[in-house]
C-alpha cells in the first residue's frame, strides 16, 4: 500500500479508528513533527482533543541518522540493549542533549498549557511510520507511565519487526501497511515533505478541544 501525502493515510487511519472511538472523548497525540498533521485530521474526525507527545530518538556517535534509543521529555529513556557498549557517559550526554531539545520544544509548541494529562483517557498516539521503533516505544512508555484507560497506536506504515513489538507496549495497534521490503517510512509515500516547527506551532493553535458531555 502506498500513500499520497500524510493527509491520505491519516484519513485512511480514521475510517479504522472511528468505529470504536468517534465520540469517546479521545486525546489524539501526534509524535512530532510529521505525524501532527495526521493527528490534527484524526482527532477532528473523533471529535476528540489534540495535543503532541514529545520524544526524541538518541543518536549513535558515529552515525547520527541511527537511533540506539529514544528519550521522553521527561527524562525517560528507552535504550537498545545493543547500544549499551557505547559507554554510560556518551549516552548521559546524549541523553542531556536530547531533553534540553525537547524542553526547547514544549515551550515553544504549548506556550500556554502544560501537557494534557492522559490518565483515564483513551490514548491514541499517531505517527507516519515505524522504522526502528526506539521513538515510538519511548512515546507509548511515555503515555502508558500516566495511565490511560486505553492505550492506541496508529501508524501508516512500519517494518514487520517493529510492528511487532509495539504490539506488546499497546492495547490496540492500527497499522495500515506492514511491508516484507521496508527501509524507510519516506519510501511508502508520493509526499513526504518535511513538516517544520511552525506548521506545528500553527496546528496546536487550532487544536481541537475535548468534546463537552451533556448529562
Amino acid at each position: 500500500m502506498r500513500f499520497a501525502n500524510r493527509e491520505h493515510a491519516a484519513k485512511l487511519l480514521l475510517d479504522r479508528l472511528r468505529v470504536k472511538y468517534k465520540d469517546q472523548n479521545a486525546l489524539v497525540l501526534g509524535v512530532p513533527r510529521g505525524a501532527v498533521p495526521m493527528a490534527k485530521i484524526i482527532a477532528d474526525g473523533l471529535a476528540g482533543e489534540l495535543d503532541v507527545v514529545l520524544v526524541h530518538k538518541l543518536r549513535h556517535p558515529d552515525q547520527p541518522e541511527l537511533a540506539i534509543g529514544a528519550i521522553d521529555e521527561e527524562g525517560t529513556a528507552f535504550i537498545a540493549d545493543w547500544a549499551a557498549d557505547l559507554g554510560a557517559a556518551y549516552l548521559e550526554r546524549e541523553k542531556q542533549h536530547q531533553l534540553a531539545l525537547l524542553k526547547k520544544r514544549r515551550a515553544r509548541y504549548t506556550p500556554l498549557h502544560s501537557p494534557v494529562d492522559p490518565k483515564g483517557r483513551v490514548v491514541i498516539v499517531v505517527d507516519d511510520g515505524i522504522a526502528t521503533g526506539s521513538t515510538f516505544t519511548s512515546a507509548l512508555r511515555a503515555v502508558r507511565a500516566k495511565e490511560p484507560s486505553k492505550l492506541v497506536g496508529a501508524v501508516a506504515v512500519a517494518s514487520p519487526g517493529s510492528a511487532r513489538a509495539m504490539l506488546r507496549e499497546c492495547d490496540s495497534m492500527v497499522c495500515l501497511n506492514v511491508p516484507g521490503d521496508f527501509y524507510a517510512v519516506g519510501q511508502f509515500f508520493d509526499d513526504f515533505a518535511q513538516v517544520s516547527d511552525d506548521d506545528v506551532v500553527r496546528i496546536l493553535s487550532r487544536k481541537t478541544e475535548p468534546a463537552v458531555v451533556v448529562g
